[in-house]
């Protein structure tokens, strides 16, 4: 419960129709079965006290006074739990019945919630026996209890900060306008839906669609739970199909079966979206009544998937078809570069690096789609003090691959002349040592271009932005940035997928050798031919930095926030102390580094986050990070 993480559930109960004794154990059994795995917010079927396919019983006051005794019980024997769950039933009021959701909480029936849109179509006739709620709240006595009976009730908890729940049932989804809409709007971060779907061929697929929409629109989570086996099978067959999705994800799914489904909504990260984006609009009815409850807070054990690589897609087929995709974007983009500019060659330094590598990559894809000679891209080798043989030959090896012109200039000479003009010692290796070579690199590359009229092409990743790892003015510079929405995790799955549809098996070969060789910017002194500059001893592990970057930034998580999903996230792979270190220097770098990013070339955006200054991050370059180092302390 705490860091906004709330446990939630959709269940789906055997029961029998119109055996309300019988399905009220049921339903008594799933919500103890919750309890025993700590859910605190549950969404039971549509009428699950009765069930849905009782007819003309529902006309019966046996039935009625069955669903309303059932419903006490299960209040006394829910009394101690702590838990909101919303269960369905028949209820009359003011002479007329109605379909309705009886939301509960320690014993409280909180509030009774009618459905507003009834079906009424095909094989279904619930205005045969119901009718339409309304949205006025009115006081009313049930199960011997006064609660608010109407459809504008939110259910807002005031132990955790953004958990407000509203509640709509099954068809309600399916309409015009749905009540959840309306809820969102008046505050409501998660929805429940009572649901009595029956299944047919692709109805599934229409469902999940619905479901997932319906978040995504509403930056909302959505518990969906859906009556399944007991159900009469006269003429329809339910089967259960219950779904948990936050802003338009998947988080927990299962169908042709009883039980519950269980995962955790983060109400934290859907407020911060919706304050983000602007098109998300309050409109506060005077007719919704606000309805106070209570839950324990607590941490809660997470159970849903936190990738350790939240830029790339786990599954196989998906993370192919986002690579070309991404492919497609910034080739995209720097062949409307190339058109407007009207520049005649594309100049890039290549070092046998990833970076270097996936700007060449893209770069081929742009001009083939302009039918500009590949010939036309200057690959310019510039080696000096760092440069190992392997690093040199594998971009010799790439150029000529991809059919592109090579140029090596050996800048060892150059730099060592700037050491001498300006008085620094080569034996000195500090900074001065490292980024004249990266300086002198981009004035190489530059006046290049000039000469050709070209556009040099800019390599640096997005990882390397936010941790402000490239030299001011040097590695920093290009005239168009094909890398810099592009984050270093997915950078490698990018070359990765370019070496397995590679069209040489020497290309193949080569970018799987570059993808096997350590990060470095080679700026030191190789060690016996070898890479003595490891990146990621120096500044960290870029996998952790782009979770950080991820959950910090895309998601607007605070600094212990981000601990805590990282350690599940990588446990078994860091401990706490590591990933706390490495952090810290997140925090501390991401704010310090800023005047890099305030001056960045343009470069395309590619995925839900960008670090450009006329984009996605308005942030100035003298904060000051003590408030979010604050947070770690002592931890």
């Amino acid at each position: 419960m705490k860091d906004g993480l709330v446990k939630v559930a959709a269940g789906t109960p055997e029961i029998r129709v119109a055996d309300c004794e019988y399905n009220k154990n049921s339903i008594i059994n799933l919500i103890k079965q919750a309890e025993r795995n700590n859910v605190k917010i549950m969404v039971l079927p549509e009428m699950c006290l009765t069930g849905y396919t009782c007819g003309d019983l529902f006309l019966q006051r046996t039935l009625i006074k069955g669903a309303e005794s059932a419903l006490n019980h299960i209040l006394v024997s829910t009394a101690e739990t702590d838990m909101l769950f919303a269960v369905g039933l028949p209820v009359f009021y003011n002479g007329k019945l109605y379909n309705c959701a009886a939301v509960c909480c320690k014993g409280q029936l909180l509030g009774l919630v009618p459905k507003l849109n009834l079906p009424n179509y095909g094989e279904f006739y619930e205005k045969r026996w119901f009718v339409e709620g309304e949205k006025e709240c009115r006081i009313t006595s049930y199960a011997g209890r006064e609660t608010y009976f109407g459809t504008g009730i939110l259910f807002k908890c005031r132990s955790i900060a953004n958990l407000c729940i509203g509640v709509e049932i099954c068809e309600d989804l399916w309409s015009v306008t749905p009540p959840s809409s309306e809820l969102a709007q008046a505050g409501a971060t998660v929805i429940l839906n009572l649901s009595a779907s029956h299944e047919i061929a692709s109805k599934n697929a229409y469902r999940r669609s619905l479901v997932t929409g319906q978040s995504g629109r509403l930056i909302c989570g959505y518990i969906y739970a859906d009556a399944g086996e007991g159900e009469s099978t006269t003429d329809m067959v339910f089967a259960g199909h219950d779904i948990i999705s936050e802003n338009g994800m998947i988080l927990a799914e299962h169908s042709f079966g009883t039980g519950l489904i269980i995962s955790e909504l983060d109400v934290n990260y859907l407020s911060y979206e919706r304050a983000r984006i602007g098109t998300f609009t309050y409109s506060y009815d005077s007719r919704f009544v606000n309805i106070g409850f209570s839950l324990m807070t607590k941490n809660t054990n997470l159970t849903r998937v936190i990738s350790p690589t939240p830029f790339v897609p786990h599954d196989l087929t998906e993370r192919m078809n986002r690579c070309e995709e991404i492919l497609r974007i910034a080739a995209l983009g720097l062949k409307k570069r190339i058109e407007h500019t009207g520049v005649e060659h594309l100049v890039i330094g290549i070092s046998g690096g990833l970076d270097s590598t996936l700007a060449m990559l893209i770069s081929t894809r742009a001009v083939d789609a302009l039918n500009i000679p590949r010939s036309n891209i200057i690959a310019v080798n510039m080696p000096c003090f760092g440069t190992t043989e392997r690093t040199k030959s594998n971009s010799e090896v790439l150029a000529d691959e991809l059919r592109t012109t090579l140029r090596t200039i050996n800048i060892t000479n150059s730099v060592t002349q700037h050491f001498a003009d300006i008085g620094h010692s080569e034996s000195d290796f500090s900074v001065v040592y490292e980024n004249s070579q990266a300086r002198e690199r981009t004035q190489v590359l530059m006046d290049i271009a000039n000469g050709c009229k070209g556009l040099v092409v800019g390599t640096g990743d997005m990882s390397e932005l936010a941790l402000g790892w490239a030299t001011y003015n040097g590695d920093h510079m290009s005239m168009y940035g094909v890398n810099s929405g592009i984050p270093k995790t997915l950078v490698r799955y990018l070359v990765e997928y370019c070496a397995d549809v590679a069209e040489s098996s020497k290309l193949s070969e080569v970018l799987r050798d570059i993808l096997a060789t350590p990060v470095s910017p080679e700026l030191l002194p190789a060690a016996d031919g070898d890479i003595s500059q490891k990146t990621e001893e120096l500044v960290g592990p870029y996998e952790l930095h782009d979770f950080f970057l991820y959950h910090f930034i895309r998601r607007g998580c605070e600094p212990k926030k981000v601990l805590r999903l990282a350690e599940y996230a990588f446990d078994g792979d860091y401990d706490s102390s590591t990933i706390l270190k490495w952090l810290r220097i997140f925090i501390r770098r991401f704010f310090s580094q800023q005047f890099k990013r305030n001056c960045l070339p343009d470069g395309p955006k590619v995925g839900t986050l960008s670090l450009s200054p006329r984009g996605d991050l308005k942030m100035p370059s003298d904060a000051v990070c003590d408030l979010w180092l604050k947070q770690l302390e002592n931890l």
